[in-house]
């Protein structure tokens, strides 16, 4: 089946989902009947959820619950200051010789902690002439990031057009992928897109974005390996949630099971501060203790980097 016709099949209607986890009265006066940042759950994310609870792994990252209307001070609109890194309305400038590209402010999923969920994103323009004129200008650019919203919701036709663009830029190396995407519509990983991979001269590499281990079933490590295949590496980076993933039990899973698959654990971010994600935030001290513990237990390889994005600095800041 088409990848599109199956993010057709989200959930963005909270009566909708709430009926298709058998919520009672009490768990349903929790959930935000009309969060400012919208409901989007794919089908297969929603059906991993255990029913009639608010405490399942899965539903605390996507389920917008009354937790986020508390105004927390330190919690931000734009927690990591992304305002001032604009160079071109879709281009982030943050770190020396790499840029970001937001590519497209659509997602396969909105999970309740994006740190970009207040960002002022261009929808009316659609192509990216300047921003490529920009690059193309900056001889010290030699990665660009693929991210937005999610690169992959974007049609491979466009994809294309992106990498050759980026392509007839001598300077620019190496292409980067963030996305969710394929663990929540693995069907994205299609002919064309793989197609794409082999053809391009830039050295692509993937990052997914996975917190749980219950994400990570057959068919998305089967559409992943399918992108092994093409010589681009994946890693994965995730954010520390309260709830979610801030046990040594979960972490220690996720990370094998990662490794087990040929990815890489690339980072364990502390969370931004964003407005309305109070709830989800674990202290700096847990957050050290779980990966002394991992360390303890884990090949180095299968042990993220415990990050923190602090605005102004040249890079990611390394707790651990």
């Amino acid at each position: 089946m088409d990848w599109r016709s199956i993010q057709r099949k989200n959930f963005i209607r909270i009566e909708a989902l709430c009926d298709f986890l058998a919520l009672d009265k009490e768990h349903r006066s929790r959930v935000l009947s009309a969060p400012r940042f919208s409901l989007n759950i794919p089908f297969r994310l929603a059906e991993k959820m255990a029913k009639n609870t608010l405490d399942d792994p899965l539903f605390r990252q996507f389920v917008p619950l009354q937790e986020e209307l508390a105004i927390v001070p330190g919690f931000t609109p734009d927690a990591v200051e992304e305002g001032r890194a604009r160079k071109e309305r879709k281009l982030l400038h943050k770190y020396p010789g790499r840029a970001l590209l937001l590519c497209t402010s659509a997602c396969a999923m909105n999970c309740r902690f994006c740190f970009r969920q207040h960002f002022d994103y261009e929808t009316a323009e659609k192509s990216y002439e300047t921003e490529l004129a920009a690059i193309a200008q900056d001889p010290s650019l030699k990665e660009i990031i693929l991210s937005g919203g999610d690169p992959l919701s974007l049609s491979n036709a466009t994809l294309k057009e992106l990498f050759c663009g980026l392509a007839a830029i001598d300077h620019v190396t190496l292409l980067r992928f963030h996305t969710r995407f394929p663990l929540g519509i693995p069907e994205r990983i299609d002919t064309g897109f793989l197609e794409l991979l082999a053809a391009t001269r830039l050295q692509v590499w993937m990052v997914i974005h996975c917190n749980h281990p219950r994400e990570l079933d057959h068919d998305v490590l089967r559409a992943l390996k399918t992108v092994q295949k093409q010589g681009v590496p994946i890693l994965n980076q995730a954010v520390l949630l309260r709830g979610v993933n801030d046990t040594f039990e979960t972490q220690k899973a996720l990370n094998e099971r990662l490794a087990d698959h040929g990815i890489f654990s690339y980072y364990l971010h502390q969370l931004d501060r964003v407005e309305g994600t109070a709830h989800f935030e674990v202290t700096q001290e847990e957050g050290l203790a779980l990966i002394q513990s991992l360390r303890a237990c884990l090949p180095g390889y299968a042990v993220p980097r415990y990050a923190a994005e602090i605005p102004g600095r040249l890079s990611k800041t390394i707790l651990a």
